[in-house]
């Protein structure tokens, strides 16, 4: 296999039905080996809102106590994933919706508490992916579409960060063919100023991510959308791009959009 390309999305892009079919349709006539992680964007925070559950983030990532783990596992392995894969196969690309738990896809650790209790927030253990069921259903045509929700030898479900996920599935692949990494959401790229849609950064290495860091201009879900960005180049990921949805088709250009994350 010559290269495979892993497509994580989520923001604003999940909770709008027409972003989100636009963004489906023209990753369908994209080239090549794809696979599709997504995120939950806001609408499990609707529906625990619905329910009386205040939603909790901390530095983009969530809080999930029992209950709350119940609804992410319902809106994210079952309507958004479910969703998502019927819009795929209708446009004519062959589709599977998978969540970390079938065929133990990833095997997850519950995170350790430290300095905060993320519940039942999860960690995918070292080797923790299954790269040949990822490659069996590549090879076979099919574009997975990836729900995050995954198991501990126990079999308790975890929630596990959209980002990582797409990071450690991309570190993973890296060690048997060429793979990028691509980030779309909402906005052109990473910003410089959070404001200014039009700021975008066009590449971050590891000399001026510190210094903007320092200064305080990434925050929220950026934060590890980032960290994982510049792990996964240390793995072995061939290319790392964070940009808007309606540009996908221009990531697998020379002359890309949104924000190169390189060395």
């Amino acid at each position: 296999m010559q290269e495979i390309n892993i497509v994580k999305i989520g923001g604003k892009v999940i909770d709008n039905e027409d972003a989100r079919n636009e963004f489906l349709a023209r990753l369908s006539n994209v080239e090549g080996n794809i696979i599709l992680v997504h995120g939950g964007g806001k609408v499990a925070n609707t529906v625990l809102s619905d329910m009386g559950i205040e939603p909790k983030m901390v530095n983009g990532r969530r809080i999930t106590d029992a209950e709350t783990l119940k609804v992410v596992t319902m809106v994210y392995a079952g309507l958004i994933n479910k969703t998502i894969t019927a819009k795929l196969n209708s446009s004519g690309r062959k589709a599977v919706g998978l969540s970390g738990v079938d065929g133990t896809l990833l095997d997850a650790v519950k995170r350790p508490v430290k300095d905060i209790d993320y519940g039942f927030a999860g960690d995918i253990t070292p080797e923790g992916v299954n790269a040949n069921l990822l490659l069996s259903l590549v090879s076979e045509g099919y574009t997975p579409v990836i729900a995050t929700i995954a198991a501990d030898r126990n079999a308790q479900l975890l929630n596990i960060n959209a980002d990582t996920v797409a990071s450690t599935l991309a570190a993973a692949l890296a060690k048997v063919a060429k793979t990028n990494l691509y980030f779309c959401f909402e906005k052109k790229g990473v910003l410089m100023d959070a404001d200014d849609d039009n700021s975008v950064i066009k590449q971050l290495d590891t000399k001026n991510y510190p210094e903007l860091s320092a200064k305080g201009i990434f925050s929220d879900g950026m934060i590890p959308k980032l960290e994982n960005a510049f792990r996964t180049i240390n793995q072995g990921v061939n290319k790392v791009i964070i940009g808007n949805s309606n540009d996908i088709e221009q990531f697998f250009d020379e002359n890309h959009a949104g924000t190169l994350i390189c060395k």
